[in-house]
């Protein structure tokens, strides 16, 4: 894997996904280094005046009033950092932590946070070493960043804490030190709270959702084409004129997808007549499927401007502004993220909503255009799809229940200092979740949409027939009952890997 160069310009989201997925090794440019080297001499200047100055000789939060002396600066630094690894719940997932620090790092290089260059040289070997602080679930507000991940994060650098190797060994914060080749920290004034004051945890996992929904969305319009051709339906209202009446640009891209998907299907091209004669439409949940996953794409490509501009920025408080002075800032606010965190996990919501729709549509023998009720081999001795809906009835309603916002709630913390917070942390762990519930909804609606093209006379189209061949390599055909949860689970690992888009994109010209 390329290694990452972390400077004083912006990190692109796909160098966030290949250090947190795929453990890119990270380089600190020389630019950066001699940037930090710069304005923590301003800080040091600071620190040496008498005249309080937030994060460099004062308390913080609500605190912030009581002057510290010089030779208890340290303790401040290590104190805050203790006190605020306050973090509770289960172990948050190793990509999420990974990208968290990546992030941190990318904001320290900026030189705006005052930082020494050293500690964020350290935080770099932690990270190339492969050691991930142990961090949990709950504790940040997502306002004054994601103070408790982040405070859990920099305890390690400190030799305190606890962490995992890459192999998933618990270790001491010591020990993780030592491993990653670097004495433990001292930190020096404005540095504990560098560590911690940033939207990281919130940016990061907005980074990994981007870059599954990407491959979600378009998956969706494959078990589209699957669909619409198990059900005989028309393609007819995926024409590209028909899409420039209603001018969105993920919309034209969603048709053309299902188009291609489905050329040359004998499957369509045997049922057009009767369909023509007899069934006219088809339900929403199929012919709207392009407005559906139209308005997801254009809900990503929102988050995506909003991800790049988040990338770009440094987040911390006080900050070292361009001129030389150390400034209070509300820059560590979540809810930019927060907002289309949320949106994210609405839009996903409902694109699983109305996959398990088309699934249904299957299972009815009233819908479903002369197949067999619930796709069963023989009715009433076997069950066929039928629990498999129930599944996708399960998660979509979960869902639905993650697409409440996070981002309008508010409880106010430090003595009514910290009055509005945005929960940005905690809208990102529900799309997260959410991300994972539309994989294997979607993973149910193609092994089932597979299915019924199977019971139907003639060939699929080039892609949805390239599919259903990876599928068959993977996942035995029609056939009597059998246990059903190891093949959900064989269909749900081609989704989540891409391979169920690779198939597609290598039998399709153009694939969007």
């Amino acid at each position: 894997m390329e290694t990452v160069k972390v400077g004083v310009g912006a990190l692109s989201i796909e160098d966030v996904v290949n250090v947190a997925r795929y453990d890119a090794p990270i380089e600190i440019t020389d630019e950066a280094l001699v940037t930090m080297g710069e304005t923590r001499k301003r800080v040091e200047e600071l620190a040496s005046n008498p005249t309080p100055v937030y994060g460099i000789s004062t308390g913080f939060g609500a605190l912030a009033k009581r002057h510290i002396p010089a030779e208890m600066r340290a303790t401040l630094q290590k104190s805050l950092v203790r006190s605020h690894a306050a973090g509770s719940g289960p172990e948050v997932e190793r990509e999420v932590i990974r990208a968290l620090n990546l992030l941190r790092i990318s904001t320290l290089c900026t030189g705006r946070t005052g930082i020494r260059p050293e500690v964020a040289q350290c935080y770099a070997k932690l990270l190339n070493a492969g050691i991930t602080p142990i961090v949990h679930e709950y504790g940040s507000l997502g306002c004054s960043g994601d103070l408790a991940p982040l405070a859990h994060s920099a305890l390690v650098l400190l030799g305190e804490g606890r962490a995992r190797t890459k192999d998933g060994t618990e270790i001491t914060g010591a020990e993780a030190c030592k491993a990653a080749g670097f004495e433990p920290i001292e930190l020096k004034e404005k540095e504990g709270l560098a560590l911690i004051n940033g939207t990281d945890g919130m940016l990061g996992q907005l980074c990994l959702a981007i870059d599954d929904i990407r491959k979600l969305v378009t998956t969706a319009d494959i078990a589209t084409a699957l669909s619409l051709e198990g059900l005989t339906g028309t393609d007819t209202v995926f024409a590209a004129d028909l899409q420039e009446l209603r001018p969105h640009p993920g919309q034209a891209v969603a048709a053309a997808n299902v188009l291609a998907l489905v050329k040359d299907s004998e499957i369509l091209a045997r049922a057009a007549e009767d369909f023509a004669q007899n069934q006219v439409q088809d339900a929403y949940s199929v012919r709207c499927s392009p407005q559906v996953a139209g308005g997801v794409r254009d809900t990503l490509s929102h988050a995506i401007t909003v991800a790049n501009n988040e990338l770009a920025a440094a987040v911390d408080n006080p900050v070292v502004a361009l001129d030389g002075r150390v400034t209070s800032n509300g820059n560590f606010h979540g809810a930019p993220l927060a907002y289309v965190l949320d949106f994210l996990a609405i839009v996903t919501a409902d694109l699983a909503s109305i996959s398990e729709r088309r699934t249904d549509r299957f299972l009815d023998p009233a819908r479903n255009r002369g197949l067999h009720a619930f796709l069963a081999d023989d009715p009433g001795v076997d069950s066929g799809h039928m629990i498999a809906q129930y599944t996708q009835a399960a998660i979509v309603s979960e869902m639905k229940r993650n697409a409440v916002p996070a981002s309008v709630d508010s409880i106010p913390s430090s003595a009514m200092q910290e009055d509005h917070v945005s929960m940005g942390w905690s809208a990102a762990r529900k799309l997260r979740r959410n991300v994972d519930g539309l994989t294997r909804v979607l993973a149910i609606e193609i092994l089932t949409a597979a299915r019924a093209i199977d019971m139907r006379e003639g060939k699929p189209g080039v892609g949805t027939g390239a599919v259903v061949s990876l599928l068959r390599e993977n996942v035995e055909g029609p056939g009597p009952d059998r246990f059903l949860a190891p093949d959900i689970e064989n269909t749900v690992q081609l989704v989540q890997s891409g391979e169920i888009v690779t198939a597609a994109r290598g039998a399709v010209d153009k694939l969007g």
